[in-house]
């Protein structure tokens, strides 16, 4: 099983994350978020960062999740190429460890600027295994 693919949306970007468990999805979810603004190969892991995130719902845990990967990446200048949940009641609250290094856009080139994930056709879904939709504004 891939851990995620990219969905073709009109004017936006989205991705289709999947996982054995729903921590797997979320964590494949972010990962794909990252491969979509860079190469992920270029990316060292030289700094850990600890991530806490709550919220109402799994919708709405996945977007502030995503939105807060987001916010490190366009205020703090931070990529990240694994995130690791190390915490969580896969609803309410989530807390996590991300890994990756300051933005170097010598190295890091970027190939799509995502504004912010968005509620727009968010799904999360489980069958044999789980799998996670989000788009993305760009």
């Amino acid at each position: 099983m891939q851990p995620f693919e990219v969905i073709e949306h009109t004017a936006d970007i989205g991705l289709k994350a999947y996982g054995q468990t729903l921590k797997e999805t979320f964590e494949n979810a972010a990962i794909g978020m990252f491969s979509l603004i860079t190469d992920l190969e270029n990316v060292k892991s030289t700094l850990s960062e600890e991530i806490y995130i709550e919220a109402e719902d799994r919708e709405s845990m996945l977007v502030e999740w995503l939105n807060e990967l987001l916010y490190r990446f366009e205020v703090e200048y931070k990529v990240y190429k694994r995130c690791e949940i190390i915490d969580w009641d896969e609803e309410y609250r989530l807390r996590a460890i991300t890994y990756g290094e300051p933005l170097d856009l010598g190295r890091h080139q970027i190939k799509t600027q995502i504004k912010a994930c968005t509620y727009h056709m968010l799904k999360i879904e489980h069958s044999d295994f789980w799998s996670a939709q989000v788009i993305f504004d760009v």
